[in-house]
């Protein structure tokens, strides 16, 4: 179950997947094929898709740029200078969730379900809340922000998702958060219905949280 706290903008869809294999297994070229900014996707982001999730992300106060800009702003320019390609996937639960954000524009948070425990909820973090996003230790300063929080904390957010609970090789179970906002009605739904078709045609068994 995943609780939501209020939020004026938040249109978050949340849905828990299994993969028939450990993610190491697994491929999925078909979805890598959209890291190509080219590629003809059924969504297609503009500025005021930006401009609509950067001002969801300065609700709690958070400043949503920099380094600290949105995870989907992030996806745009590693494919526009190359760090991101068709042929450079990361693994194909973090690849199906890339193409996705890349062309609905929506930041998108997928987790190692089996690395987290819930309770599960939705909401702003207090001013001071911090955890590492990388091997190195890197960490993300959440006041403010929006995230995924697991029952050891915030776990995941539409920034940058958390190192504890990052998925790898051997993930067999995601949890996978659009970070939508309610001033670009149906943009979730939308995103959510190519995500999990991308999904269906790797064998992957999806549950929606309504």
């Amino acid at each position: 179950m995943l609780n939501v706290d209020p939020h004026p903008l938040l249109d978050a869809l949340a849905f828990t997947s299994r993969w028939p294999a450990p993610l190491q297994e697994l491929d999925a070229p078909a979805a890598r094929a959209f890291l190509d900014l080219s590629a003809e996707a059924p969504l297609v982001a503009g500025d005021d898709v930006r401009l609509a999730v950067r001002e969801l992300l300065r609700q709690g106060g958070f400043k949503p740029t920099g380094r600290s800009k949105p995870a989907s702003e992030y996806l745009l320019k590693a494919v526009a200078e190359g760090w991101l390609s068709p042929s450079s996937g990361i693994n194909p639960a973090v690849d199906v969730c890339n193409a996705v954000s890349l062309h609905s524009g929506l930041p998108i948070s997928v987790v190692d379900a089996e690395l987290a425990a819930g309770p599960w909820r939705l909401g702003l973090c207090p001013t001071g809340t911090c955890y590492a996003f990388n091997p190195s230790g890197q960490v993300l300063d959440l006041g403010g922000l929006l995230a995924l929080h697991d029952a050891e904390g915030p776990c995941g957010s539409p920034v940058k998702d958390s190192q504890r609970t990052k998925t790898h090789g051997l993930t067999r179970e995601t949890l996978t958060v659009i970070w939508g906002t309610q001033a670009l009605p149906g943009r979730s739904e939308a995103a959510l219905a190519w995500y999990l078709e991308l999904l269906s045609e790797l064998g992957v068994e999806s549950s929606p949280w309504r």
